[in-house]
């Protein structure tokens, strides 16, 4: 996954362009640079003119449904069975099935493509747009910035401002759901995680490497939460230190799981009871007893 560019010259061996930002977003083995603009106001807008012509068709079936009631009983035999509406649509004079016949299939069509549309948007509404650093880094390719801060666009013409709004833009791939730790070391120390560094204005960071140190740094503070409140527990006899000791990891155990991950407030609670029960649970014995020092 791409950091914050480095400071140096943009070269690639496509040509600048198309083929340039295809390379760029394909070159990506994480693809958290398939950014793409969702064009938000006209997909809305195409949703109302869907909406608009299928509240156009529906009025003009009540119309029809109306005046079938004021038909004869034969007559009507076309709105009870499917067969007879489609043979009496066939017939070249009979004008009122054939007339029905052919909303039903415009109806269907109409809302078949609508439909499809909706549940198209809802896809894309639920992805997630692009991380900053991954969209800072992906408008420095895009606008070839170079050492001295100067740009220009990879596509000309009105796509020059294709990633201009942030709000408009879509990730393909929803990045993972990211703690305060992981975000912390890949910030502040991505030179742990390197993995390749290109002739552009981009280093690549290994996500296994991350994802790996961070599992370690967590199982150690587990350990040392745990074990070491047990080690100190045991070795201490007297109650009220007991208790100090308590309270002062169960602190520490709230601080770590409030600022190393992403628990709720309600989550960090039930962690916290249970981490204290477990110390309790182990100075239950004599905790009570009012051991001497």
């Amino acid at each position: 996954m791409p950091t914050k560019p480095r400071d140096s010259t943009f070269r690639v061996n496509y040509i600048k362009g198309y083929p340039s930002l295809a390379a760029f977003i394909a070159s990506d083995k994480d693809k958290s640079t398939a950014i793409y603009r969702r064009f938000d106001r006209l997909s809305a807008r195409n949703l109302l003119y869907l909406q608009s012509e299928l509240v156009e068709l529906e009025a003009r079936q009540d119309e029809l449904d109306a005046e079938d009631r004021n038909r004869t009983t034969g007559e009507k035999a076309s709105t009870r069975d499917w067969e007879i509406l489609k043979s009496k649509a066939r017939e070249a004079n009979n004008v009122n099935e054939k007339e029905r016949m052919e909303l039903v299939l415009e109806i269907r069509g109409k809302i078949k493509e609508y439909r499809e549309a909706i549940l198209l948007e809802s896809t894309l509404i639920s992805l997630q747009p692009p991380q900053p650093r991954i969209l800072e880094a992906f408008r420095h390719v895009f606008h070839n910035t170079n050492a001295a801060g100067e740009t220009f666009p990879t596509l000309g013409g009105r796509s020059a401002s294709i990633l201009d709004d942030g709000d408009d833009l879509v990730a393909l791939r929803s990045p993972p759901e990211e703690d305060r730790l992981t975000g912390f070391l890949r910030n502040y120390f991505p030179v742990l995680f390197i993995t390749r560094i290109t002739d552009g204005p981009l280093t690549y960071i290994s996500e296994r490497r991350l994802r790996m140190c961070v599992a370690v740094i967590n199982v150690l503070l587990t350990a040392i939460l745990l074990f070491g409140a047990i080690y100190n527990l045991f070795y201490v006899r007297k109650t009220e230190k007991r208790l100090g000791i308590i309270a002062g990891y169960t602190t520490l155990f709230a601080t770590c799981v409030g600022l190393l991950t992403n628990a709720r407030r309600s989550e960090v609670f039930a962690a916290c009871a249970a981490y204290a029960a477990v110390l309790v649970v182990f100075v239950s014995g004599n905790i009570g007893s009012g051991g001497t020092a």
